[in-house]
């Protein structure tokens, strides 16, 4: 008798395995919070971020697809502890199981403080926030533009500041959403769109009211932070209230409190400086009138000089002294003259007592050889040489016919 062959176990191929455990872990993990530290981050070109979730003796492969990686405030770096909500898949070309995150939170710091972090860091590091490029407000602008929501509150404070402060001011609003989905990219582009008008404003000014930081974020955007660093218009930014600080207040050129501040710092009251023109008006007058008044006093002392209320006498003294003057100095022109002419005749006397011509007069003779020179030694010339002697009144001109020494 034939033995029956024993049963063969069920056998399964590899995908249908893979494809039970995947529909029962999506099953039992379609929805779990799973926390740990973030490494290997990174984005692909397709949008999608891949992740590795760890802790001291685990890791998880996880994925954030392309629209939610859209929507993350925050930077995701590595060695930074988070906590994601996802659900578990299986990819099935592998054998490996990964967590597809739908959500992700930073661990101890709120999504949008960390976000706000972050870009405060880099924005602080490229200068951005540097005092030393801030732009001046003009002190009289003519056209002001106002990048804001058109039915706001906020534009109805600011405007009624503006027009209150500075009548007749030119204003042009650029609407814009100030909260919600794509109202970020709206405001950058109504910044940027100031820079082409055709009459370009003398100032921007970025604003809306108060909310919760939620509301405000679209001004914590680094496209609004850009789009106002590269505006060459001053730029005043008033967003939310005191107690509010987003990016964009800290790259404008001027930070303003509130809405209303802002239509401050854009314009001087036009009642006050008008009240200082007529302090200084009546300053003036008050100066003016003094100036006169002394002028007056000094026309007054000079008037009651003789020099001016008796010119003629006056004239006549400087005739008189004139005269006296002239007087002497004939005389003492005459004086010098005769000093003079009294130390010429005594040099002159002098100069005739040495007078060579004069010795000569008195019998003596100066007898000179050939070349000029003055005899005075009988051996400066010889037996037939021709000497000269000069006489008072003319020369005789002779020959050596000996020469005798006196001994």
């Amino acid at each position: 008798m034939t033995k029956p062959a024993p049963d063969k176990p069920p056998v399964v191929s590899v995908s249908q395995l893979t494809e039970a455990i995947k529909l029962n872990l999506n099953s039992a993990f379609y929805s779990v919070w799973v926390g740990g530290e973030l490494s290997g981050v990174t984005q692909a070109r397709s949008g999608h971020v891949y992740l590795t979730l760890k802790d001291k003796s685990a890791s998880l492969n996880g994925i954030i697809w392309r629209n939610n990686a859209e929507n993350l405030k925050f930077d995701l770096t590595n060695g930074l502890d988070v906590v994601c909500q996802g659900s578990i898949d299986v990819y099935p070309a592998r054998g490996t199981y990964q967590l597809i995150i739908r959500k992700i939170q930073p661990q101890g710091v709120g999504e949008l403080e960390l976000a706000f972090r972050q870009l405060h860091q880099k924005l602080s590091a490229e200068g951005l926030f540097d005092p030393a490029i801030k732009k001046p407000l003009p002190n009289f602008p003519k056209h002001i533009a106002v990048v804001t929501s058109p039915t706001s509150a906020a534009v109805r404070d600011f405007l009624q500041v503006l027009t209150r402060r500075w009548p007749n001011l030119r204003v042009t609003i650029v609407p814009a959403k100030v909260q919600g989905v794509g109202s970020a990219k709206e405001i950058a582009r109504g910044i940027e769109a100031c820079d082409r008008f055709a009459d370009r404003p003398d100032v921007v000014v970025v604003t809306r009211g108060g909310g919760s930081m939620e509301d405000l974020w679209s001004f914590n955007e680094e496209v609004v932070c850009r789009a106002v660093h590269g505006c060459s218009i001053p730029v005043i930014s008033g967003v939310g209230h005191e107690v509010d600080v987003t990016l964009c207040d800290l790259v404008a050129d001027v930070r303003a409190l509130t809405p209303s501040e802002a239509a401050e710092r854009c314009v001087p009251n036009q009642a006050d400086l008008i009240a200082g023109l007529n302090n200084y008006q009546r300053a003036l007058g008050v100066h003016l009138l003094n100036r006169f008044q002394s002028a007056r006093k000094q026309l007054d002392a000079l008037q009651s000089r003789p020099v001016i209320a008796r010119p003629i006498d006056h004239l006549r003294r400087a005739g008189m002294e004139l005269d006296s003057l002239e007087a002497q100095l004939h005389r003492g022109g005459k004086r010098i003259v005769s000093d003079a002419q009294h130390q010429l005749g005594t040099v002159a006397a002098k100069l005739e007592t040495i007078n060579p011509l004069s010795v000569l007069a008195r019998g003596y003779s100066v007898t000179t050889n050939a070349g000029g020179q003055t005899l005075t030694d009988c051996q400066q010339v010889q037996a037939g040489d021709k000497i000269t002697t000069r006489l008072a009144n003319g020369s005789v001109v002779s020959r050596v016919e000996s020469l005798e020494e006196e001994k």
